[in-house]
């Protein structure tokens, strides 16, 4: 079983799409940092360089095993040539996952 076909599987679950909702945010952040140090050529490691840190760090915030303090998301921004935005929106806005 592929992981569409088990996620289509898991998605029956009430359970387990309110916690896939929960984490949507971890996730989203993990591949906006991964695309935009890819887009600038760098590796986790030459990244790690930039900011004073471990290659492991990096790894941790790509692979959602944590959440940066707004002030490494501003030395992230920096180091990878991009604006860091923050928003708020009502629940009411998100659109939520039907079963």
């Amino acid at each position: 079983m592929n992981w569409k076909e088990q996620k289509k599987k898991l998605m029956k679950n009430p359970e387990f799409v309110r916690e896939y909702n929960a984490l949507e945010p971890e996730y989203k952040l993990a591949a906006a940092l991964i695309r935009l140090r890819l887009a600038k050529g760098l590796t986790q490691e030459d990244l790690a360089k930039l900011l004073n840190t471990k290659q492991e760090s990096i790894a941790r915030l790509e692979n959602g095993g944590s959440l940066p303090s707004l002030s490494t998301m501003k030395k992230l921004a920096e180091a990878l040539d991009a604006e860091l935005e923050l928003t708020s929106v009502p629940n009411t806005l998100f659109k939520p996952v039907t079963l």
